[in-house]
């Protein structure tokens, strides 16, 4: 079943995704592409700037991923361009050069109609003025059977989190603090919204993490059943995350292996659970 994800999202230890001061000469802000060095040096990132070379380690598996199986996207008008109010002219074509690494249906969300943007290697820009859902909409329509990637920027993400229409997350934790940019989870309750990690106890126990010297990946997803059962039975959340987990004794052994291996990976979201055995 087709999925609405955010993938390859880079998020600092202080929870920031985007430096200040964003402008044409640094996209990301001041600082912020040291949430993505991560990314840089992998093969799959230098693939998309037509070259060769590269890391084939785990950061280029999750840099990989976090671009398979698409069939549209959805961008900000910021991760587009620092172009601001009404659009002037059709000079800015994106970031990207004249062939973008999205290769498929792309919806940029704005307040101002622009006619469609063909570009080079299947890239189509479609600006939509209607809302994310109405975004939405188009780019499932587009994808087909294939993901809809919510690809950012920080205020898009927050956006379709806080609408509950993301199916799941891959975040890198970047070891780094910048003390001040646009924060991701900043008035965003995530177990609220039915986000949790992917591999912790009651919600499909699988390695949900890699780390190395320099990046920890982080999978999440939407727990659908959950909410809808709380609202089924006018359950609080607090009260559903309090019900009782099957016991260790009480699961078969692959569950309890996968249990016992995941190094509480995902524990962050659920600091009152134990592995016991």
């Amino acid at each position: 079943m087709a999925k609405v994800r955010v993938a390859g999202f880079g998020v600092s230890l202080d929870g920031f995704s985007a430096g200040i001061e964003q402008s044409l000469n640094d996209p990301l802000g001041k600082r912020g592409p040291e949430i993505f060095s991560w990314f840089f040096h992998t093969r799959t990132f230098r693939a998309m700037q037509g070259k060769e070379g590269g890391s084939t380690d785990v950061d280029d598996v999750f840099a990989r991923r976090a671009m398979e199986n698409f069939g549209a996207f959805i961008l900000g008008r910021n991760m587009f361009g620092p172009v601001r109010g009404p659009w002037q002219d059709d000079s800015w074509k994106g970031w990207w050069g004249p062939n973008p690494p999205y290769h498929a249906p792309t919806f940029v969300l704005t307040h101002y109609e622009r006619e469609p943007l063909v570009m080079e290697g299947g890239t189509t820009f479609y600006f939509v003025s209607g809302g994310i859902k109405e975004a939405l909409r188009l780019a499932k329509q587009a994808a087909g059977e294939k993901d809809v990637k919510i690809g950012g920027g920080v205020s898009t993400v927050r956006q379709y989190l806080q609408a509950g229409l993301i199916d799941s997350l891959h975040f890198a934790l970047a070891p780094v603090a910048l003390g001040q940019g646009e924060a991701l989870f900043n008035g965003i309750d995530l177990p609220a919204l039915g986000i949790f990690c992917d591999g912790a106890p009651g919600h499909g126990a699988r390695n949900a993490c890699c780390a190395n010297e320099k990046i920890d990946h982080q999978r999440l997803r939407a727990v659908r059943w959950r909410t809808a059962s709380m609202r089924q039975e006018n359950m609080s959340l607090p009260a559903m995350a309090n019900r009782r987990e099957p016991a260790l004794e009480d699961k078969t052994h692959n569950e309890k292996a996968n249990l016992r291996n995941q190094h509480y990976a995902g524990r962050l979201l659920r600091p009152h659970e134990s592995v016991r055995g």
